[in-house]
This record gives C-alpha cells, sequence and structure tokens, in this order.
C-alpha cells in the first residue's frame, strides 16, 4: 500500500511574526519553524496503517523554502520511509500547493493508496489544499476526520460537523483523509528514531519539474500589516459608596456608546 502524508511547516505559536519589507508576506529569517499541529494527527494515522498493513510504505510531502527542513524529518523520525520536497518561495496560494503536491506524488511513480493531510494549516487557515489536491488526482476526499477505521480496502470515516454531531462515511481506496484534532495521540520522535531520519532518503525538486509555474497562481497578497494596538484600558475609582452608582452609570455608557458591546 502506498500511503503519502502533506505535511507544512508553520511558524511556531511563540513566534513574533512581523511583516517583511515590501508588505507581500511575513519576514521569515527569524522564524522558529515547526510541523503544522494537524498535520502530525495525519501522519500518525499513516503510521498506524503501515503498521497494520505489510508491505506499505509512507512518504511525506512538503512545498516550501529548503532552508529548514523540520517538518520533513519530524515526520522521518516518527516511522514515514522517504520524503519528498518541492523546494519554492513560502508565499505559494493553495492552488499552487496541490498542484505541486500533486507533481510530487506523480514524481514518485506510485500511485496513492491513501493520501493524509491536516484538515488546515494554522498560519493562513484557508482550508483548501486538500480538497483540491483529491481533485487533481481524481480521489474523493473526507475532511475534518475523527474516526478512522480500515477493513482491507474499505474505509468508515468519522467527521465533526458544527453543534457536536458526527458524519459517518463509507469509502474505499484510493481516498484523500484530511485530519481533525482527536483523530489519535500523535507520538513522539524516538532518539533512534531522528537518528535514522539523518539517513533516510529525501527527494528534492523544483516548482518546474512537479510542473508549476507562476502562471498557476491563483491569489496573490499585498500589504501584509500588523494589527493596531490596542488601547491602553481605563481605570474607576469606586472605593466610596457614595461613587459606585457614578462609576457604574459611567462604565455602562462605554460599553454602550463606545465599546458597542451591549
Amino acid at each position: 500500500m502506498n500511503i503519502f502524508v502533506c505535511v507544512k511547516q508553520v511558524p511556531d505559536t511563540e513566534t513574533k511574526v512581523t511583516p517583511n519589507g515590501d508588505g507581500s508576506f511575513i519576514e521569515t529569517s527569524s522564524i522558529k519553524w515547526i510541523m503544522n499541529p494537524y498535520d502530525e494527527f495525519a501522519v500518525e494515522q499513516a503510521l498506524q496503517v503501515k503498521a497494520a498493513n505489510a508491505d506499505s510504505t509512507v512518504t511525506v510531502l512538503r512545498v516550501g523554502g529548503v532552508k529548514d527542513t523540520e517538518a520533513l524529518r519530524t515526520a522521518l523520525a516518527m516511522g514515514a520511509d522517504d520524503a519528498v520536497l518541492v523546494e519554492s518561495a513560502d508565499n505559494l496560494d493553495s492552488y499552487m500547493i496541490a498542484k505541486a503536491l500533486k507533481g510530487a506524488i506523480d514524481k514518485t511513480g506510485k500511485k496513492p493508496d491513501l493520501v493524509f493531510a491536516g484538515k488546515q494549516a494554522i498560519d493562513d487557515d484557508c482550508l483548501q489544499v486538500p480538497q483540491l489536491l483529491a481533485q487533481m488526482l481524481d480521489i474523493p476526499s473526507v475532511s475534518v476526520v475523527v474516526g478512522f477505521e480500515m477493513n482491507g480496502s474499505k474505509l468508515m470515516l468519522k467527521r465533526e460537523i458544527e453543534g457536536g454531531s458526527l458524519e459517518v462515511y463509507e469509502v474505499e481506496t484510493p481516498v484523500l483523509i484530511a485530519a481533525n484534532k482527536g483523530l489519535n495521540t500523535p507520538r513522539y520522535a524516538s532518539l533512534p528514531g531522528i537518528m535514522k531520519a539523518k539517513k533516510k532518503p529525501m527527494a528534492q525538486h523544483s516548482l518546474a519539474d512537479v510542473g508549476v509555474s507562476d502562471s498557476d497562481r491563483r491569489v496573490k497578497y499585498s500589504q501584509f500589516t500588523l494589527p493596531p494596538e490596542k488601547p491602553a484600558g481605563k481605570k474607576f475609582e469606586a472605593m466610596e459608596e457614595g461613587a459606585r452608582a457614578g462609576v457604574v452609570k459611567e462604565v455602562v455608557g462605554l460599553l454602550r456608546n463606545e465599546a458597542k458591546v451591549i
């Protein structure tokens, strides 16, 4: 069974993000990168399927800068067999990323039986790449998956919908599955796994190699700015009983007329 996992490298949530000089993207030179958290569930599920199916292989795919391969190395250390990196700028739109991932899968020469991805990336929150990739691969997809059962080529998938309810889908491979939190508990990379990851194969392609050009861009980014700083809070003194009624009236007035929350 050929299993592919799409991962994205995103800024650590504690990293302070600033726009770059021309406002076309964020400044990436000083960012600490991590694997997108939702992708960790995708990698874990792929490894569980591999463990239950002999002769299966797990290949992780990423589109992005070559300067740091933390996400791919983490997946390899967790137990993936090999990796493919499509070198590109970090500001591609969803369509270009999906097309690059499709081209990377084609480059391996293996027909995918299962494709896993996180339901979304925590940096841009587009929630588009898994569905676009499934369409390009001409396979069905199920997103926001929190339950996974497999019996041969048949799968029963549970996905979350609004209101806390679950939808149940019965599908057959090949299929793309976009994982949500709660699908499993991702494993930690062991020290032996980290050492082995350094020797595992990692193919590298350019965008041109996988059939992607700038004419494929559907979205252009501009005018990145930081949100305005919050104004200083207001403090009211109402220690004396006689002043409390006036303070309450003033606070209610501000909430109604200035903050407009009541």
